[in-house]
């Protein structure tokens, strides 16, 4: 099982167990902040359940039917993240409007138990799944980390609501409810985010110049190369698939252009891990025209 996977795997059982600790501990404590945080790593399970799916469909080889192989899929459930993140965040901000104003008991005091913990387990699964789906190039997983930070946030203004609320029952009575509209904007916005970045991946927007300028560099390593005509890439999944064209000697003969357009297409495979594959094109090179200035 590869790395992705496996993170995504164990996010979804550390999530269920925050899950069921903060939603008993709320019911019993009588805090609708601890249900309600327990609620959303309920949700959590949901997310990086379809993360892990991705990641496994990904990891599928090329067939004749899908030449690019299945590594979109990967992309859209980091999408399909974003949209659940964004649903998430209307109802819980529109939840705690309507119970603005409500009449309850506070809660016990050992309602901030599984809170903090939540906090500590989620700051260390955020840090590993975002240096993960940075290292791997999986937008799924990056996403997800977007979740757990979101998740960080809700904590700690849980945690805030319910340590005010001890404090002073008669005045911040309410403050479980506002904190619940806050975090509901603040998920929004994060699903936003992620929404717009995995969608620009899916409308194959070209990567950073860093990245493009990167497999030029590569390319004319190779001897016989006399430029770089085009470069275009795309991401299909975890790496991206590059179409490249390259100019060189027009009296050379098609074998000879023929074989340095595969040693080029071998050493960008070779030297960047986050390029699948290169399609090379291979073009006449202008430098007689600029010698004799047409």
């Amino acid at each position: 099982m590869r790395i992705g996977q496996k993170v995504a795997l164990v996010s979804m059982i550390v999530s269920a167990a925050l899950a069921v600790l903060k939603i008993v501990t709320g019911v019993m404590a009588g805090s609708t902040s601890v249900v309600a945080d327990g609620l959303e790593s309920a949700g959590d399970v949901l997310a990086s359940g379809l993360v892990f799916l991705g990641l496994t469909l990904a990891a599928k080889p090329p067939d004749w039917n899908h030449p690019y192989g299945h590594g979109r899929a990967e992309i859209l459930t980091g999408l399909l993240v974003g949209l659940m993140l964004l649903a998430a965040g209307f109802a819980i901000s529109f939840h705690a409007l309507l119970l603005v104003g409500a009449v309850h008991q506070p809660p016990a005091s050992y309602a901030i138990v599984p809170l903090i913990a939540s906090i500590g387990i989620k700051s260390v699964m955020a840090s590993v799944k975002y240096r993960f789906g940075k290292k791997i190039g999986s937008a799924a997983l990056a996403a997800d980390a977007w979740n757990d930070a979101v998740d960080i946030i809700s904590g700690i203004a849980a945690l805030t609501a319910v340590s005010l609320t001890l404090y002073d029952p008669e005045r911040f009575l309410a403050a479980d409810h506002y904190r619940g509209f806050a975090v509901g904007v603040i998920v929004i916005f994060t699903g936003l985010r992620v929404t717009r970045d995995t969608g620009l991946q899916l409308m194959d927007t070209m990567p950073d110049e860093h990245m493009m300028r990167t497999i030029r560099d590569v390319a004319q390593q190779v001897p016989g190369v006399e430029g770089i005509e085009k470069c275009y890439a795309r991401k299909t999944g975890l790496q991206y698939h590059v179409d490249l064209h390259l100019e060189v000697d027009p009296e050379i003969t098609v074998r000879s252009s023929h074989d340095i357009a595969e040693q080029v297409r071998n050493r960008i495979r070779r030297d960047l891990n986050w390029v699948a594959d290169v399609l090379v094109h291979v073009e006449p090179s202008p430098r007689d025209q600029r010698r004799n200035g047409m």
